[in-house]
C-alpha cells in the first residue's frame, strides 16, 4: 500500500489515510448567523464520500467580530451547535475523521465575499469594528484595528476554549487553531503587525504568548485523547518579518503545550509579500519543521498529483498532505489517487461502483 493511504494514529484518533481536506472558507452562512447551511452539509459530505481521511471544516470564528465576512461560519454560541453536529455526523458516517479549524480574523475581518471584491465593510454597510495586536492596517484602504487590551486578549483566548468545547460536544474529533495567513494569531507573531511594548510584544517569546495561551486553554478543554493541530505561516516573505527560524522555535514551544501536528502554510500577513508560488513550494517548511522539532507536519500548497503527494511522504518531508483547490475541482481525488498508486478501487462507495469499473450484478 502507498504511504498516502496508510492510516495514521494521533493520540486516540486513527485517521484512515493521509489525504486531508484543508480548511477552505465557503462564505455561505447567513449574515449574523454563523451556522452551517445545506451547502456546508453537501460540500463536506462530498469530500468525505470522496475518500479523504480527514475533513476539516473551514475557519470558524470564535467571536462574531472574528469573521472575515458576515457570511463566515462561527461557533461563539451553543445555539449554533445543531448545524455543526449535522456536518460532523455526515463526515463521520463515511468513515472519515471530522475536524474543525477555529479562528479569529483580527485586522482582516469585516469584508465582502471574495467574488464580490473582498472590499472592507464599514460599520454602516454591515461591517464592524476590527481588532488586532496593534493599530496597524493590513493595507491602506482597509480599516485600522483597535488595539486589544489585556482583558480583550483574555476574552479571545477564553472564546477559543469555549468554541473547542462546543466542537467536542458536536462530534468533531480533531481541532486546528488558525495562527496563519495574517489573521489574529499570525498578527501577534509578526514584528511588522505587532508593535506592542507589553508582555505580548517585542521579543519572540512575547509575540508568541497569544498563540501559546490559546493552545494551552484549548488543550485543557478538550479530551487528552483528541488531536490538536496548529496552522502556521512559516514565513511572511518580508525583510525583518516573521521567518522560518522563528517559526521553528514557536513550534517547539507549541509541542510543549500539547500540539500534535503543525499544518505548514506561509504568507498572508503583508500586502507587499514577495512570493512566487510553484508546485509544492511550501513543502520545504513542513520538512524543516518536522526535522527540527520531531513533530508531525502537514504539507500544503499546489499539491495536485498522486505521485507528487506520495513522494512528499516517502521523502519524509511531511506526515500528511492537505489538499485545497484540487479537492474543490475534484471531491473524489482520493479515490482516483488510490487507484493510481495502489491499483485499488475497493474504497469506492457501492453506489458509485459502476463508475469505477467494479463488476456488479446491478443493472
Amino acid at each position: 500500500m502507498s504511504q498516502l493511504f496508510t492510516p495514521i494514529t494521533i493520540r486516540g484518533e486513527t485517521i484512515p489515510n493521509r489525504v486531508w481536506v484543508s480548511p477552505m472558507c465557503q462564505y455561505s452562512s447567513d449574515t449574523e448567523d454563523g451556522r452551517c447551511r445545506p451547502w456546508h452539509l453537501i460540500h463536506y459530505g462530498s469530500r468525505a464520500q470522496g475518500g479523504a481521511g480527514l475533513v476539516m471544516v473551514e475557519a470558524t470564528a470564535v467571536q462574531p467580530e472574528g469573521r472575515i465576512t458576515p457570511w463566515d461560519l462561527g461557533f461563539w454560541s451553543d445555539d449554533q451547535s445543531g448545524s455543526f453536529e449535522q456536518v460532523a455526523e455526515a463526515i463521520d458516517r463515511t468513515g472519515s475523521t471530522p475536524a474543525i479549524q477555529l479562528a479569529h480574523a483580527g485586522r482582516k475581518a469585516s469584508h465582502t465575499k471574495p467574488w464580490e471584491g473582498s472590499d472592507f465593510l464599514e460599520i454602516g454597510d454591515g461591517g464592524w469594528e476590527i481588532i488586532g495586536p496593534s493599530p496597524v492596517k493590513f493595507q491602506d484602504d482597509w480599516g485600522t484595528p483597535n488595539e486589544l487590551t489585556i482583558e480583550d486578549i483574555d476574552a479571545v483566548v477564553a472564546d477559543f476554549a469555549s468554541a473547542a468545547r462546543r466542537s467536542v460536544d458536536v462530534g468533531m474529533r480533531a481541532i486546528e487553531l488558525h495562527m496563519a495567513h495574517g489573521y489574529l494569531g499570525c498578527e501577534f507573531l509578526s514584528p511588522l503587525s505587532n508593535l506592542r511594548q507589553d508582555e505580548f510584544g517585542g521579543s519572540l517569546r512575547n509575540r508568541s504568548r497569544f498563540a501559546l495561551q490559546a493552545v494551552r486553554a484549548v488543550r485543557k478543554t478538550i479530551p487528552e485523547s483528541m488531536p490538536l493541530f496548529v496552522r502556521v505561516s512559516a514565513t511572511e516573505y518580508m525583510d525583518d518579518g516573521w521567518n522560518i527560524d522563528e517559526c521553528v522555535q514557536l513550534c517547539q514551544w507549541l509541542k510543549g503545550e500539547g500540539v500534535d501536528l503543525i499544518d505548514c502554510s506561509s504568507g498572508g500577513n503583508s500586502v507587499d509579500q514577495n512570493l512566487e508560488p510553484y508546485p509544492g513550494y511550501q513543502v520545504q517548511f513542513s520538512s524543516r519543521i518536522r526535522n527540527d522539532t520531531d513533530m508531525l507536519t502537514g504539507a500544503v500548497g499546489l499539491i495536485t498529483e498522486p505521485l507528487q503527494a506520495e513522494k512528499i511522504l516517502a521523502d519524509e518531508e511531511a506526515d500528511v498532505v492537505l489538499l485545497a483547490r484540487e479537492l474543490l475541482r475534484d471531491p473524489y481525488w482520493p479515490l482516483h489517487a488510490r487507484e493510481v498508486l495502489d491499483d485499488d478501487t475497493s474504497t469506492w462507495p457501492d453506489q458509485y461502483a459502476r463508475a469505477a469499473g467494479i463488476p456488479s450484478i446491478a443493472r
